[in-house]
């Protein structure tokens, strides 16, 4: 400390200072736990209190999920938080009981990378990073009811995400009903013959392991073989929403390649109408929605079926039915499982040498190909690249409206995860088919007339043309002609043809995939699964749940060179014979089972942490319905019900937002919970950026050591670079809320991190710029307090009108602000009451005193507690009242209203605002001033927007 500080401080000890602060924070956090003052009653059950707080209407507001990183906090992590604390605080004051908490995510990769780099178990480090964050969040005085607080890795929660998981293999989508059924409603409908097997028998004749197989085609959760994205470098399969634009894992940035494994997947696809159609009902940013929309892909079109001699057909979906005629090649994705189907012994006669790659036989051919396509991730796979690949497999097709035999290609443009892998080439009228079908010459035909002077002879072309704008010519057969059709009436002609002759339908497709649900990772939620000696999949019933993670030696998976594709995941859990290899009995006696040795996604205990926080002491199921129905259930403004705030990070649209409105269907339907919607209002939060200095090699350099002269920025005497970006420990410049809570307190870290900007707005941290929200609070407490004696100054007067006006403007505007989330104005209309305060002089009213504190203590919860307290108060500021303006108070006395005479102002006028347009229309005309301007000349118009301005145009 200065000697010039601790002279101040002698000469005022009760000054408001960091260390007054820090006194005030920590013994206001001690009380506020003691007393329970942040726990929200339910309406029953174990966590049932204060029925007459129960009965206020109710306001669940959440954060994303933080995940417990070794790093702790900088100060960019607790935006969302203080912001969801404030919101939460007013909420309170005006009325509501509001149920606001934090758990934990605490499975996933960054632990379970950690404890292989260090040795330490994943549970170990886990756990002490959450406790590092919890005493982190504590000193920024979170309103949290923490009775509910929980971390997804403990086994009375996963319990239920395991149970989840159960209910979900246990149902079947019903296409008629529109939702989720018990799978037992489906066995019944085989049993009786009211649904039929694919091949007629009767259920009865079919095997235990047929019958699997046939309900794993209905399940919600199912296992197959289907190509994954395979991480050598993680050891693990990725779902298509973590592999990044550049076709690299989102965690670690390694490559990602195509594989064909046996995994668990959910059905998230059976839900893409009705995951597309919710969205209008939810208070959700449009961008957020649009991400949602594109992803989910829907488009109309339909389902045609190609003859091939030697595999019945290949089956396409276009959108462009209408261009079938044009249609002069085939192209299957490379993992296509016809391709083996198809290809001949030996080239067909006549093969062009251009379609051969070189390559002896079509099985070469295509065995060289598919090993260059798994290099390629699918985002590479689609890019416009320069030169077009891919290689004939010998195999023709008919093209069902012209009869015309077309070849049929395998070429990486074609993916798997989109349609049926499987394209009708239309060169003519689509830019990749038409660069696939020059570089292997391959004939084009003309069926949408160009609306340039192109032509129709496509030889002669330089691009494709394609249009909805144009009509249809050479499209006709003996049965059906559509030339002459517009693109719309030609699509439902050739749909319904195509219909009447059994070799295709319209149909809706989605770019949506099923949700690939295993990792080769030890931490995460075993899943409660084991396999007979069949090979066939058994639930674990209810009573053996939770199925606990095992202790093992050694939980890092098998990892790879990153580059070589040609690998196979081994997990960790595999390695664990003696709880792989069990003996259970699941109802028809003792048997030998095998566990899956996969575990669920990091994603899986946050689809539904929303519903724990509910009610989360229940071991009995997994919500009260009463308790679900009273926080969560829909009412008028939320038909689908759900959280009704929901703050966090914009980087999660179509990973955790999806998979969690998908779950929330699914218990819905199910009947487990009243709301189909798991986050009625979602609001996404800026960020903190900071500057990151580099030296001349790239590598960042200590933020807080460097120095800025002349406008140029030096490290150790070398000038650096300077840049905005993240904060972040391995950028060198991270400021921790700790340092500032030491330096300041937290109030004032709580106000300059709301004061920065909009709230969605992203904004660069700037430590210096702190001190002005600390300041702030020390004239506050002046106004409040004797810095010399310590005793309250307040007087029991009555204030004078301007104050009064002051005061009541201020209640007005920071109340809506605050229920508008436009915190940083808030704070600003705060910051000019205090200072007209201070300005006034004298001491203050307590009834102005009072409403100050009452004003700001959602946002600096601390120090209003202690005036409030100081001022004569014993119950907590937390649930008081937030005031009320009087609107006699709030609009202005006069305003001033502007007069012009040909765009000049010529009078100003000072009137009430609530002047009607004629009454100042005639006193804007009776003023000297104006008569004199006119100077008898006419008035054409007089234009009156009351009450601020009267334009006059002379004659």
């Amino acid at each position: 400390m200065s000697e010039t500080n601790s002279a101040a401080e002698t000469a005022a000890p009760h000054r408001y200072t960091a260390a007054m602060a820090a006194d005030i924070e920590a013994r206001w956090q001690d009380f506020w736990d003691a007393e329970g003052t942040y726990e929200a009653p339910n309406p029953t059950g174990d966590l049932a209190g204060d029925p007459e707080l129960a009965a206020k209407p109710k306001k669940f507001i959440m954060d994303m999920f933080p995940y417990p990183s070794g790093a702790g906090l900088h100060v960019g992590h607790p935006l969302g938080y203080i912001a969801t604390d404030v919101y939460a605080r007013h909420q309170r004051m005006t009325g509501h009981n509001v149920l606001h908490t934090l758990g934990f995510d605490a499975f996933g990769l960054p632990a379970e990378q950690y404890a292989v780099q260090t040795g330490t178990h994943p549970r170990a480090s886990t756990e002490a990073n959450m406790e590092n964050m919890k005493v982190q969040l504590r000193r920024l005085g979170l309103g949290h009811d923490n009775r509910r607080s929980f971390a997804t890795i403990e086994a009375e929660y996963y319990k239920w995400t395991q149970w989840i998981f159960l209910q979900i293999f246990n149902s079947w989508y019903d296409t008629e009903a529109d939702k989720a059924r018990p799978i037992a409603e489906l066995v019944e409908q085989f049993e009786n013959g009211t649904r039929a097997t694919p091949d007629g028998r009767e259920w009865s004749a079919l095997s235990a392991a047929e019958r699997a197989d046939l309900l794993g085609q209905y399940r919600l959760a199912y296992a197959s073989d289907a190509p994954v994205n395979w991480s050598p470098g993680l050891g693990t399969v990725l779902a298509n929403e973590e592999v990044t634009a550049d076709g690299r894992s989102e965690r670690g940035n390694f490559p990602v390649f195509k594989a064909k494994l046996r995994q668990w997947n959910m059905r998230i696809t059976a839900y893409a109408d009705r995951l597309l159609d919710d969205l209008d009902g939810l208070d959700w940013p449009e961008a957020i929605k649009l991400q949602q929309r594109n992803w989910i892909g829907r488009s109309e079109g339909a389902r045609v079926e190609f003859p091939v001699d030697t595999a019945g057909g290949i089956t396409v979906f276009t959108t462009r039915q209408d261009t079938l005629f044009g249609a002069t090649y085939m192209v299957l994705a490379p993992e296509h499982e016809l391709v083996e189907r198809i290809i001949p012994a030996a080239w067909p006669e006549g093969t062009h040498p251009v379609w051969t790659g070189g390559h002896a036989s079509p099985a070469e051919a295509v065995t060289a190909y598919r090993k260059q396509a798994a290099a390629k991730s699918d985002v590479e796979r689609q890019a416009e690249a320069k030169d077009k690949t891919g290689v004939f497999t010998g195999a023709y097709a008919t093209n069902p409206v012209s009869g015309e035999k077309v070849p049929v290609f395998i070429a990486d443009y074609v993916l798997m995860g989109y349609g049926t892998g499987a394209i009708m080439a239309v060169p003519a009228h689509d830019a990749r088919d038409f660069a696939f079908a020059r570089a292997f010459e391959l004939p084009m035909r003309c069926v949408v007339q160009p609306s340039d002077d192109r032509g129709t002879d496509p030889s002669t072309w330089d691009d494709a043309f394609g249009s909805y704008d144009a009509k249809l010519v050479n499209s006709a057969n003996d049965e059906i002609s559509l030339d002459g059709l517009g693109v719309v009436e030609a699509k439902a002609r050739i749909t319904e043809w195509l219909q009447e002759h059994g070799i295709g339908e319209g149909t809706v497709n989605f770019r949506l995939r099923d949700w690939l649900f295993s990792r080769q990772r030890y931490w995460g939620e075993p899943f409660p699964i084991v396999y007979d000696e069949e090979g066939i999949a058994h639930p674990l019933p209810e009573s053996m749940l939770p199925l606990e993670l095992p202790e093992v030696e050694d939980y890092s998976p098998r990892t790879f060179d990153p580059e070589d594709a040609d690998t196979q995941p081994e997990t960790p859990l595999s390695r664990n014979a003696d709880w792989v290899n069990v003996t259970l009995d699941l109802g028809d006696g003792p048997r030998k089972y095998r566990r899956e040795t996969n575990t669920m996604p990091n994603w899986a205990g946050s689809c539904w942490y929303e519903l724990r926080y509910l009610d989360p002491t229940n071991d009995r199921q997994l919500v009260d319905p009463a308790i679900e129905q009273y926080w969560m259930g829909p009412r008028e403004g939320q038909p689908t019900g759900g959280v009704d705030l929901y703050v966090g990070g914009a980087e999660h649209a179509v990973l955790h937002l999806l998979y969690a409105r998908f779950w929330s269907k699914v218990l819905h339907d199910l009947g487990h919970i009243s709301s189909a919607e798991p986050f009625h209002k979602l609001y996404n939060q800026g960020m903190i950026q900071a500057f990151v200095y580099r030296d001349a090699r790239g590598i960042a350099v200590p933020a807080a050591e460097v120095e800025e002269r002349d406008g140029a920025f030096y490290y150790e005497g070398e000038k650096v670079s300077r840049v905005l970006g993240k904060m972040g420990k391995s950028l060198k410049n991270a400021v921790t809320p700790d340092e500032i809570c030491a330096e300041y307190g937290a109030d004032t870290l709580r106000l300059y991190e709301m004061a920065m900007g909009p709230l969605d707005v992203s904004r660069p941290w700037d430590t210096r710029a702190v001190v002005g929200q600390y300041r702030l609070l020390q004239r506050l407490w002046r106004n409040v307090v004797d810095e010399e004696t310590g005793e309250v100054t307040v007087v029991d007067t009555e204030p004078g009108e301007d104050t009064l006006r002051a005061l009541h403007k201020a209640i007005d505007g920071v109340g809506q602000d605050l229920e508008g989330m436009r915190f940083n104005t808030a704070i600003a209309k705060i910051t000019e009451l205090n200072n007209h305060l201070t300005k006034a002089g004298g001491p203050l009213s307590r009834s102005v005193a009072e409403r100050l504190v009452l004003l700001i203590a959602p946002l600096a919860p601390h120090i209003a507690e202690e005036l409030w307290r100081r001022l004569g108060h014993t119950d907590s500021v937390v649930h008081q009242d937030f005031p009320v303006a009087d609107p006699a108070y709030v609009v202005d006395e006069t305003v001033t209203c502007v007069v012009q005479i040909k765009g000049k102002v010529r009078a100003r006028l000072e009137i009430s605002p609530s002047i009607t347009d004629e009454e100042l229309e005639a006193l804007a005309l009776a003023d000297a001033a104006v008569v004199a301007a006119l100077g008898g000349a006419g008035i054409r118009k007089v234009i009156v927007r009351a009450p601020k301005l009267v334009n006059i145009v002379p004659a």
